[in-house]
């Protein structure tokens, strides 16, 4: 047998093995995703409406499921924006400029990552409840911040800090300063140079650190559920809802309330892949050029 022919041997034995590979891998990813995600999202979908579109619409208009969709709504509309702000000046300091501490800076956008919300939780309570650091001096001035909804959104904005930050902090870093400097040498303010060449170059990652701070802000039950109380209707937001009614067997409204959660976290998701692909494109773009 010629050495061609033995290569060629060689070549067609490697593309099937490659070929049955790539299809157990594929059938694997599959195999994990429906049992451990595709799976338990029917369950509660189908447990939702186990009764009916009557009693799941019943569930989710019910006054209490309506404060905690309102206190939910509120709390992200209040603690994105401010973490929206925070992020952009963080990752303008770390691309932009070189200062002492910058790496402890990049190292604590990081710590929500690794600390557990239940402990953000409770360092809220130990500094704002009743009987924590500044407990007098906030009850002396009637001010209530754990068990109401500041104590919720501080919480949510420990948990969702991060979000905004570390997407911008590589995509100002890999776009560099030229174009700021350009604008500059044509007589461009900072406010200028900021909306008119910063921006447009990162709107789309600011999208989409916007989108998973919200999905994650929406979600958030652990270190909301130190600091709420569990005051129903009134502290309660729609994930410590959806506990509440678990925990008192009213498992069909329970899992259609979680339903509606999980609508909301679809169409994050679909807003998420959008922005993504908007993101490679022009880093695609980018890299042709």
């Amino acid at each position: 047998m010629s050495y061609s022919s033995v290569s060629a041997a060689s070549a067609n034995a490697a593309r099937r093995g490659s070929a049955v590979s790539r299809r157990i891998l594929i059938g694997l990813c599959w195999l994990v995703f429906v049992l451990f995600l595709g799976l338990p999202l029917f369950i509660v979908v189908s447990q939702g409406l186990k009764n009916g579109l009557g009693a799941f619409f019943t569930a989710i208009l019910e006054p209490d499921a309506l404060s905690a969709l309102k206190l939910t709504v509120i709390a992200v509309l209040i603690s994105v924006p401010l973490n929206l702000v925070f992020g952009v000046s963080a990752a303008w300091c770390v691309s932009k400029y070189s200062f002492r501490g910058k790496s402890i800076l990049v190292t604590l956008i990081d710590l929500p990552f690794s600390v557990s919300p239940v402990i953000a939780g409770l360092v809220y309570v130990l500094m704002f409840g009743a009987q924590g650091l500044f407990g007098p001096w906030l009850q002396d001035h009637d001010i209530q911040i754990v068990f109401a909804l500041p104590g919720i959104v501080l919480a949510t904005i420990f948990v969702t800090v991060p979000f905004v930050a570390r997407e911008l902090i590589p995509l100002m870093q890999e776009q560099g300063t030229q174009e700021e400097e350009a604008a500059r040498l044509l007589g461009a303010n900072g406010w200028q140079m900021f909306w008119h060449v910063t921006v447009p170059n990162i709107k789309w990652g600011l999208i989409y650190g916007v989108v998973l701070c919200t999905a994650r802000a929406m979600g958030e039950f652990g270190a909301v559920s130190v600091v709420s109380g569990h005051i129903r209707g009134v502290t309660n937001t729609l994930p410590l809802h959806v506990e509440i009614l678990y925990n008192e067997y009213n498992h069909v409204a329970a899992f259609a309330v979680a339903s509606l959660l999980l609508i909301l976290a679809l169409f994050i998701l679909l807003l998420k892949q959008w922005s993504e692909s908007r993101i490679n494109r022009l880093r695609h773009n980018a890299a042709e050029e």
